[in-house]
């Protein structure tokens, strides 16, 4: 049991039947009154949020949630099949469970399986993934226009909005948890001008709300012998 006192973000409870995830929680103490926990809480199960308050004495039992490692083998359009590589084990699980969480995931990945009293209820993917681009329209050069985008389709089939220059072929360091891409993997370089523009993004500001930073990386003296760690970084368009 675990008291509402002792409420941090992260904790499993059960509550009400269910099995919640505290999202949010306030220890409030008006003027009048007795003090109370102000709380918000993720259902694990349907990912809906509610919010709820409790005395802080109030006692929740605390939810175990079991998280292993197992094989993503292959959809068959109905059912999503998994192995536990220890043992060989098999489990299959419908879209329901699985929602978009194999979106970027390829086939003979490891995820992580989440279930509750033996019950599988969610996965995890890998929190980085690197997937190739497998179709979009052709880049032309110049194409760094702050903020411009196209849609283009990974081997994994998903689709997302990438930046003008991305070509087929060209890998993408992805961030299964928020759905951005953190920078390319080809090593190829554009060249414009005296400048080479690396093909690289700033992951912490990647396509939230489309917009995306581009470097412009400056030739140095070692530069021409490609030894690519002496770029000297100047912020493309500023």
């Amino acid at each position: 049991m675990v008291s509402a006192g002792d409420f941090r973000n992260g904790l499993t409870i059960e509550f009400e039947g269910n099995v919640y995830q505290v999202i949010e929680f306030q220890h409030v103490k008006p003027g009048k009154g007795a003090a109370f926990v102000r709380t918000k809480l993720r259902n694990i199960k349907n990912g809906g949020v509610v919010e709820k308050t409790f005395r802080p004495t109030e006692k929740c039992p605390q939810a175990h949630i079991e998280r292993s490692d197992m094989q993503y083998l292959y959809s068959d359009g109905e059912l999503y099949h998994f192995m536990d590589v220890e043992t060989y084990d098999q489990i299959a699980l419908n879209e329901d469970a699985i929602g978009d969480a194999l979106k970027f995931v390829k086939e003979n990945e490891m995820v992580k399986m989440l279930s509750h009293n033996g019950e599988v209820f969610s996965v995890e993917p890998p929190l980085f993934v690197e997937l190739e681009v497998t179709e979009t329209e052709p880049g032309f050069k110049g194409d760094t226009s702050t903020g411009a985008t196209k849609p283009a389709t990974v081997e994994t089939g998903a689709t997302l909005n990438v930046p003008l220059f991305v070509e087929i072929g060209d890998k993408l360091k992805m961030n299964t948890f928020k759905s951005f891409i953190m920078q390319m993997i080809s090593p190829e370089m554009k060249v414009s001008g005296d400048f080479m523009v690396k093909k690289c993004i700033l992951h912490k500001r990647i396509f939230q709300e489309g917009y995306y930073d581009l470097f412009k990386l400056r030739l140095s003296s070692r530069c021409a012998s490609k030894d690519y760690g002496a770029y000297e970084s100047v912020q493309y368009g500023a």
